[in-house]
């Protein structure tokens, strides 16, 4: 699989995306390791969690999942977030829900996402949300300094701006090595209001949360792109979902998707969206019919 470059370590060009982790029926360190092996076999060596992902509880998932098989780890990049505070879990008593990316924080969670996944270092760490109160000067030397101490490889964020992006690089000797935002064939805004032209100029890749729209895109598109996918899909022997991603990675900007399901079955055919060739009529096409108009 192809491999893509952040901030000087390489992820695979599709990531497994954990914010699921504990909704699903059998949360168990051997499903969990199931699923990681099954992302591992198609060549998906990164895995995205959070620190709120479960209520605070998935990234302990994952941990019980590399206690549990040694050796794992190595096989992994493994993406963390932090900065969002909801009373729910450790942070059960806060009044309410808010963002923090000061620097006290920051390290606080980075500990316990270290102790939680069992691991000594993070390969990717990013701010979750832009913060209206954040210090850039703070926040940029928090993330510089754990870089420096070895237990974060590389930082970035996460639904940020371009100007939240540059205001917090600007306090920064360490490059942010991607903005991971919402990005797919009904959010497609991105593509039009500046954000990927401004990561595609700087050669930054963007990260894709929620390619699929989080199960909207069916229900939101109509019946002609509906019709389309499915078309597309079964010409390339797989499924609508396949050509939905592959319509990202077309996309000269390096996105890289992150996909998200429980289902075995479908974990062990997300690597399908490489296969499915998209040209520049074929991407006008399915813009054109979630546009629902021809382009001007």
């Amino acid at each position: 699989m192809e491999r893509v470059s952040l901030g000087g370590i390489e992820v695979s060009r599709l990531v497994y995306g954990m914010w699921r982790l504990g909704d699903d029926v059998d949360t168990s360190a051997k499903h969990v390791q199931a699923k990681i092996e099954t992302c591992l076999a198609q060549g998906i060596t990164s895995f995205d969690q959070a620190d709120i992902y479960g209520g605070y509880t998935a990234e302990a998932l994952l941990g019980a999942a590399l206690r549990a098989t040694p050796g794992l780890r190595d096989k992994m990049e493994i993406i963390t977030k932090c900065g969002i505070v909801a009373p729910v879990g450790r942070h059960a008593g806060v009044r309410v829900k808010h963002y923090d990316t000061s620097a006290a924080h920051i390290n606080a969670s980075v500990e316990t996402s270290l102790r939680g996944m069992a691991i000594d270092h993070i390969d990717l760490l990013l701010i979750h949300r832009a913060d209206p109160l954040m210090n850039q000067h703070e926040t940029g030397g928090a993330l510089d300094a754990l870089v420096a101490s070895g237990k974060v490889r590389a930082v970035g964020v996460s639904n940020f701006r371009p100007w939240e992006f540059t205001l917090l690089q600007s306090a920064m000797k360490t490059p942010l090595a991607t903005n991971q935002i919402e990005l797919n064939l009904v959010a497609h805004e991105a593509f039009t209001n500046g954000d990927v032209a401004f990561h595609q100029e700087r050669g930054v890749p963007l990260m894709a949360w929620s390619p699929l729209a989080g199960g909207r895109l069916l229900a939101e598109a109509g019946e002609p792109l509906r019709s389309r996918l499915s078309e597309i899909g079964a010409a390339h022997n797989t499924d609508w979902s396949a050509v939905a991603v592959a319509w990202l990675l077309r996309h000269p900007a390096q996105i890289i998707p992150v996909m998200g399901t429980n289902s075995l079955p479908r974990v062990a055919n997300i690597a399908d969206a490489l296969r499915v060739e998209i040209d520049r009529q074929t991407w006008f096409e399915l813009y054109t019919l979630i546009l629902g108009h021809e382009v001007a």
